[in-house]
């Protein structure tokens, strides 16, 4: 049976009486707790307390470029380091099983995978990329099956598959996204982020599940089915998780058809 898990960020305190009730309700299985740098001493109280009234178990997500993180450029070796250590202790903390790193951007895999080899954590997972950074221009690092590979070898690290970053990447290096797919799965993925978009655009989104064409019932084929898959969909609310319950409820609705 598939874990489906909620993604939150450190400091979205405001979603947590949805999101216990979300929980008590087993609509998710785990939180995926994205680190917004130097949140911890402010907010991991919340969290903590979070696991040890309700049970929640937790991934945990560290910074990535739009945060300052770049593993793929060595002149931000120290600021990454910093932002590691401080993940590292939301991990900690929280007895998660996995922490995901992003591979970087405008740089190179080498660089990543020593990078990750200084953090030297056995939890660590890497996740691929698009192509296209959201700006349209930057090239990301991983974005084929190869570089991450490349990637876990050199740094023995896991990986964390992001199906739409997948497509996002055969589309533009004109290949077939479910091809694409299939040999990043040879990777054997321990988890995995999924979201609806449009299966034909380089660019990467986070539709609510529905609202774009991935065929859902063809990738969840390709998965074991014991897969950790967080539900990595935009939040229309400030105040609520009902999208991302009716996310859910979509999902099942799908496979129940």
């Amino acid at each position: 049976m598939y874990r489906y898990g909620l993604k939150l960020w450190s400091t979205n305190v405001n979603y947590i009486p949805d999101a216990v009730r979300l929980f008590r309700e087993r609509v998710y299985q785990y939180i995926e707790l994205f680190v917004i740098p130097e949140s911890y001493d402010q907010w991991f109280g919340v969290w903590k307390k979070l696991m040890n009234e309700e049970g929640v178990p937790f991934v945990i997500h560290a910074p990535h470029s739009r945060g300052g993180m770049n593993l793929a450029v060595r002149a931000n070796m120290k600021n990454n380091m910093k932002m590691a250590k401080e993940a590292v202790k939301f991990v900690d903390g929280l007895k998660a099983d996995f922490i995901i790193f992003h591979p970087g951007i405008g740089g190179k895999e080498e660089e990543t995978a020593y990078q990750l080899k200084q953090i030297n954590d056995p939890r660590i997972v890497v996740e691929n990329k698009p192509y296209c950074a959201i700006d349209g221009r930057t090239v990301c690092n991983g974005y084929s099956p190869e570089q991450i590979g490349m990637i876990m070898s050199e740094a023995g690290v896991g990986f964390c598959l992001d199906i739409g970053h997948a497509f996002c990447a055969a589309n533009s290096i004109s290949a077939n996204p479910y091809d694409y797919l299939r040999e990043f799965m040879m990777l054997k993925p321990k988890m995995f982020h999924l979201t609806d978009g449009d299966i034909n655009n380089p660019i990467d989104e986070h539709r609510h599940i529905g609202q774009g064409n991935y065929n859902l019932l063809r990738i969840l084929g390709l998965l074991p089915e014991s897969a950790i898959i967080t539900v990595e969909t935009d939040k229309d609310d400030k105040q609520n998780l009902l999208d991302y319950e009716k996310d859910i409820e979509n999902i099942y609705a799908q496979i129940k058809n």
